[in-house]
């Protein structure tokens, strides 16, 4: 991997998980962190941790993203502690494998609110003070569900299908002007998302969060706009390109149907 040549990253979603193992890699580098969650035991525990073995500087934010005021809570915070975010990673989200109507509206805002809303907001507060100082990178979490139709995820891969639309779009906008954005596709991850997703993953293969924060880390400083995790996952992107969207539709249903309707 190249030389970090970020000084501080705020790492959303950052108690377990994906998060974590971006705070403990960049803590390694040496890298500054703020890191947000919404359970404050697991914070003060991975704070104090990264503290004692890299001696770097952290600092916690307890958060509920799902929160519309919760960016600016954040960033109103890191402005009265004179800390300068020039590495954002957009990490926390959250989904469900269920029937559309098995769900509220209710859980589905709080998902769009999370996954969307709250991404958008910290990047539209963070990025003009990158823009100043002509230097920045945020890393945007997707999914590889984010590349075709999901029946039965059709509300959290339509979320992370914006995410790489507009991680790409703010990556346009802005590349020449010192500023890297890399949305990260990884597919079947160990973690805690699976048991809150109600997500049946028997018998699927899975990446570990070090070699997603790794793989993102490694895109990020290579500029690259999009990176999709493994390389199986790279390969299995090709099918929806390949065949016509309503076979692509139909091959998902009925993979995810046996999954959510077993």
């Amino acid at each position: 991997m190249k030389k970090i040549h970020y000084q501080t990253a705020l790492i959303t979603g950052a108690s377990s998980g994906i998060g974590k193992a971006f705070a403990y890699e960049l803590a390694k580098k040496g890298v500054n962190l703020v890191l947000t969650a919404r359970s404050e035991n697991l914070l003060v525990e991975i704070t104090t941790d990264l503290h004692k073995k890299y001696g770097i500087k952290v600092h916690y934010i307890i958060a509920d993203l799902s929160k519309s005021n919760t960016p600016e809570l954040i960033f109103n915070e890191l402005k009265q502690k004179d800390i300068f975010i020039d590495l954002l990673i957009n990490n926390a989200g959250i989904g469900k494998w269920t029937n559309f109507l098995d769900q509220t509206m209710v859980s589905y805002n709080e998902m769009i609110a999370l996954n969307i809303n709250s991404l958008v907001a910290l990047t539209h507060l963070l990025l003009p003070k990158m823009l100043a100082n002509k230097h920045g990178g945020i890393i945007n979490i997707a999914s590889t569900g984010a590349l075709q139709p999901c029946p039965y995820i059709a509300v959290y891969c339509a979320t992370k299908a914006f995410v790489i639309s507009f991680s790409e779009a703010i990556h346009g906008e802005y590349f020449d002007k010192g500023i890297t954005v890399t949305s990260i596709c990884p597919g079947n991850t160990q973690t805690n998302f699976a048991k809150t997703a109600n997500a049946n993953t028997k018998g699927m293969s899975y990446d570990t969060p070090e070699k997603v924060a790794k793989e993102s880390l490694k895109a990020l400083l290579k500029r690259k706009n999009n990176k999709i995790i493994g390389f199986g996952n790279f390969m299995q992107s090709f099918i929806p390109r390949l065949l016509p969207r309503k076979t692509v539709i139909n091959i998902v249903k009925g993979m995810m149907n046996k999954k959510v309707n077993p």
